[in-house]
């Protein structure tokens, strides 16, 4: 069964109310300093992600995807001295899979290209606003790694994961990665890259955090169904990003993120898709513009993203 995650937001009571009343599932936990320890040691603190799950369990939710602290950059740039950081990661990973989280992202330094396109606020109707980002408008592009440089890159990407693979087996819980943001030509987890991961490391823990929005940026709506097609059937979807986008920097040079009813993607033949491939994890409604009203917990934007969502599961249930 698909179920509905959330951002951890700020875990008050109130917070945990909110997204349970709505109809949310799971919690998502998308910065790898969040948990208590990671400032302090480099990693968190196993009893209190075991105190903090058992808090989020007490209002009917679940975890269902932490991130583990950032690999740096001084490590992707070959700096020996920062072999403790890929430590910290493996530690981090041991820590959630002895708490009972079952996913787990990897954050790398360098795997998006700045300076490629300007970021600007796009407007919707009625006044909403969202991100945007034109390659058009960008008159010196920053120059991007060579051929000799995004392999070294993947490289020390291989030796990261070559560690952490070993451990998610054992321990089982899955590792599941992010398609770069934005999907600038080249970038290690563009559309070439995000297949090389699983051609790498084929085993059945390593998959994707699949987002439909920073996919569609790179090609629209029927990259998105052929993927999650591809990687769906194989098993490899573990959780996804729900957002949706109008025009692709591959047909506009630009793309604008709009809320779910909104863009070019249409999001019940997605779900048709994930039941079609057999998906049964959580789906996240992510980068949630604000509507009027909105503050910064965007908890109107939250609200109508989560009704959307459910009655498009209501739908594509009624409709086999």
């Amino acid at each position: 069964m698909i179920r509905i995650s959330v951002w951890h937001g700020d875990l008050s009571d109130e917070y945990l109310r909110l997204v349970t009343q709505l109809g949310a599932d799971c919690i998502d936990f998308g910065r790898g300093d969040f948990w208590p320890g990671v400032k302090e040691q480099g990693y968190p603190d196993v009893e209190q992600v075991k105190a903090i799950r058992r808090r989020i369990r007490d209002f009917g939710l679940d975890i269902n995807r932490v991130t583990l602290p950032d690999v740096p950059q001084s490590f992707m740039e070959g700096d020996a001295g920062a072999e403790a950081a890929i430590d910290n990661s493996c530690r981090a990973l041991e820590a959630f899979a002895a708490a009972g989280v079952p996913i787990a992202r990897q954050r790398f330094s360098g795997d998006t290209f700045p300076g490629q396109a300007v970021r600007y606020r796009a407007v919707h109707r009625g006044g909403y606003r969202s991100r945007g980002e034109s390659m058009g408008l960008v008159k010196e592009p920053v120059p991007t790694p060579t051929q000799d440089e995004l392999d070294a890159w993947w490289e020390r990407f291989l030796q990261v994961y070559g560690k952490l693979v070993p451990i998610a087996e054992e321990q089982d819980i899955r590792l599941a990665m992010h398609p770069s943001d934005s999907p600038h030509t080249d970038t290690p987890f563009g559309a070439l890259g995000y297949h090389r991961i699983i051609d790498a490391f084929p085993s059945s823990q390593v998959g994707y955090l699949y987002c439909c929005g920073t996919r569609a940026e790179a090609g629209g709506s029927a990259l998105i169904m052929d993927e999650i097609h591809n990687y769906g059937r194989k098993g490899r979807i573990f959780t996804l990003h729900m957002r949706n986008v109008r025009g692709s920097l591959a047909t506009a040079g630009a793309f604008e993120e709009t809320l779910l009813d909104d863009g070019d993607i249409n999001m019940f033949k997605v779900l048709q898709e994930l039941h079609r491939v057999g998906f049964s994890g959580c789906i996240n409604p992510d980068h949630i513009p604000a509507v009027e009203g909105d503050g910064d917990g965007v908890h109107q934007g939250l609200s109508y993203s989560i009704g959307y969502l459910k009655a498009l599961l209501a739908a594509e249930a009624a409709s086999r």
